[in-house]
Parts: C-alpha cells; sequence; structure tokens
C-alpha cells in the first residue's frame, strides 16, 4: 500500500463494496462477493452492502441489474451480419429504467475475426434491442454502446425503430456502412422517440475525419486503408442527409463517433443525451444512497493507472466517496503508469496482487479466492 496516505485505524460497522469487472477474469458481481468475503473474514459483524459497478463498456447490464436487484430479460434479434443472436437486456427501479448494451446485439465479440467487415456490419440488432426494452414498459433507458462491430452511424438501428432510408429508386437501403453512400432521403420516424435515452459515451470523437468513426476505430473492425475512406465519405453522406431531412447538425459533436457513428445515429434519429459513463453508471447503480452511514469503501479492478482515476468506475466511487467523508480501499491485480493520481480522488489504500506476493498466473486459476485475500489484507492492515 505504498505511495498513499495511511488512515486511522478503523473497525467499520458498514462497508459499502463496489468494484468494477476483472478484465477477463471475474465480473463485478463475482468481483463484488470476492471482496465481501473477505471483509466478512476480518469484520464479522459488520453490514457488508455490495454495489457491483461499471463505467458503460461491457459489463454494464449485469453490474446495474444486480446492484438494484433488476431483472433480467433477452430478445432475440439480429446479429451484426443479420445471424440471430439472444441479446440480454436488464429492468430496473421496478420496471421503469431498462439497461442495455449494444455489444450483445451488435458487437465485434460476436464475430470471428475472418468475418469481420465494418462496410456490412449493422446495428439493426441493437434497434431491435431498444425496441424491446421500450415494449417491456421502461420509459427511460440506459444504453453503453462500447464493442461495436460496426460502422453504420446508427443507420441499421434507426431503420428498425421506423425510419425509412431510401435510395435514389425510393427502395428501403441495404444494411452496412458502405450502403450509406447511396442513401437520398429519410422518411418516417422513430417508435421509440417520446423514451428518455441516456447513452454511456467515453470517446470524444466526432464522427468524421481523421479523429472520427472511420479512421480511428475501423481498422479494428476489419478495415483496411481504402475501406476506411470508403466508410467515411459514407458517413459524410448520411450526416449530410440528416442534416437536410431533419434538421439537425451534430456529426461534430463530441462522442458522435463512438461506436462506429453509433453516437450520431442516437442522438440524430432517437433524440438521446450522450453522458461519461462512470457517473452515468455509478449514479444508476444507487452508490450514493448506500454511502449513507458507511464507514469503509471497498472499490478496484484488474490493472490500476491513470484512467482509473479520469473515467473509470473506480476513480468514479473513490471521487464521490471522499465527498462523503469515507476512506476508500482499491484492489487490484497491477499497477499502471499514473496510479498515484488516484490519491487526490480519494483512495486510502491501494492493495495490488504483485506488491502482496500474489503471481498473477496463480490469480488467473483462481480470481476469486485471491482476490478475497487481498481484501483480507487490506482489512488487517486497516484494523
Amino acid at each position: 500500500m505504498e505511495g498513499v496516505p495511511r488512515a486511522r485505524p478503523v473497525c467499520p460497522v458498514k462497508v459499502v463494496v463496489a468494484p468494477n469487472a476483472f478484465k477477463g477474469t471475474l465480473t463485478a458481481t463475482q468481483a463484488a462477493a470476492a471482496i465481501a468475503r473477505g471483509v466478512r473474514e476480518v469484520f464479522p459483524d459488520a453490514e457488508v452492502i455490495e454495489v457491483p459497478v461499471a463505467d458503460g463498456g461491457d459489463g454494464t447490464v449485469e453490474a446495474l441489474v444486480d446492484a438494484n436487484r433488476g431483472e433480467y430479460r433477452s430478445a432475440t434479434v439480429d446479429g451484426p451480419l443479420g445471424d440471430p443472436v439472444e441479446a440480454r437486456y436488464g429492468l430496473i427501479n421496478s420496471g421503469r429504467t431498462a439497461v442495455v448494451e449494444l455489444a450483445t446485439s451488435s458487437g465485434l465479440a460476436l464475430l470471428a475475426p475472418e468475418r469481420r467487415d465494418p462496410r456490412r456490419a449493422s446495428t439493426y440488432g441493437f434497434g431491435e434491442l431498444l425496441e424491446a426494452a421500450r415494449s417491456s414498459g421502461a420509459s427511460e433507458i440506459i444504453a453503453g454502446i462500447g464493442g461495436s462491430a460496426t460502422n453504420d452511424g446508427g443507420a441499421g438501428m434507426a431503420q428498425a425503430v421506423g425510419y425509412r432510408l431510401l435510395d435514389d429508386a425510393d427502395q428501403d437501403l441495404a444494411r452496412g456502412g458502405a450502403a450509406l453512400a447511396r442513401v437520398q432521403r429519410i422518411a418516417g420516424g422513430s417508435r421509440i422517440r417520446d423514451t428518455s435515452i441516456r447513452v454511456a459515451c467515453d470517446v470524444d470523437n466526432p464522427l468524421l475525419g481523421p479523429k472520427g468513426a472511420s479512421h480511428v476505430y475501423g481498422p479494428q473492425k476489419g478495415a483496411d486503408e481504402l475501406t476506411v475512406e470508403e466508410l467515411d465519405a459514407a458517413l459524410a453522406h448520411l450526416a449530410e442527409v440528416v442534416r437536410r431531412d431533419l434538421h439537425l447538425d451534430v456529426a461534430n459533436e463530441p462522442g458522435a463517433g463512438a461506436a462506429g457513428g453509433t453516437g450520431f445515429g442516437m442522438v440524430a434519429f432517437l433524440g438521446a443525451v450522450l453522458v461519461k459513463g462512470a457517473p452515468l453508471v455509478v449514479e444508476a447503480s444507487g452508490f450514493d444512497q448506500t454511502l449513507k452511514g458507511a464507514d469503509l469503501v471497498f472499490t478496484g479492478e484488474g490493472r490500476v493507472d491513470e484512467q482509473t482515476a479520469f473515467g473509470k468506475a473506480p476513480g468514479e466511487v473513490a471521487k464521490r466517496a471522499k465527498r462523503a467523508r469515507v476512506p476508500v480501499v482499491l484492489l487490484a491485480g497491477s499497477k499502471g503508469p499514473g496510479w498515484e493520481a488516484l490519491s487526490k480522488q480519494g483512495v486510502t489504500y491501494i492493495v495490488t496482487f504483485t506488491e502482496e506476493g500474489i503471481d498473477l498466473r496463480q490469480a488467473l486459476n483462481d480470481p476469486e479466492g485471491m482476490l478475497a485475500r487481498a481484501a483480507v489484507v487490506a482489512c488487517r492492515r486497516l484494523r
């Protein structure tokens, strides 16, 4: 726990456990359970509350549903290339709020590397997922849009919820990013436009240009140099038609380039609001309410660095706990550059596997056990 200020000894009555996922090993829910087990071993009389958190990427649905004791639902939708996939979403706040992730319907992980093709991949299935969430009775949707396989500016999503994107023969446009070069007009409208949608978005990329969707994210989705230029030009054409027909000019809005331009599409077609992911999800988890009367907070993720402090869920947890004057212990597999910034965010102690002599290969074999052990180490030092 070197490098962070030492707090006075504590014998907590109430402990809040709010970790992010430990990527590749534990979900946020599993991590919370493991840390809670370690805390109870040292402080058996303490009230331990588990609040798994996320920052808008993979695991957002699970974190929010489990933190709020919500309900899981699923819908069969079109995958990025049209294959049927089972996409899970969640309902919280007595069903008033739905939580969805684009990756479950239109995600890169749904395609083998040799099938990745952003010219053809579509967000149509994500639109179907949003429609399913709305049809469940939710009046509000929280959407995470990380991990997409697409570069279609949210056009497929728009088609799935009621818009018609028409070519010069007045025929419905084919799906995929390349087809956008042929869109001539937009008709119809959204069946879910009256639903409040907040989008967890942690990138500032505009839709177009060197820092836009195609140039920055296209290559990881299978686009070569020529395809990147083709897709960027196609998105530029879509943006112009949207400006003319929908009277909206949002291509330069920060985050418009997220998820292959899905950020742009959600604002233009659905009236959604793009917000920073970690504050959105941590707030929706109910974490602030659990801080009342808390003596100690645990958070953590697989590797901590400067990004953890600025933009990730553990940094947001620490910031909120600091405002409430509750000390924070952060558990992690290892440290990276800039981890020192966490002390200014409110982290009191950091315990890492590597500094405690826990071999990372061993941790991969028993991640829950090793995380519980790290929590025990931290609690004994606090006592």
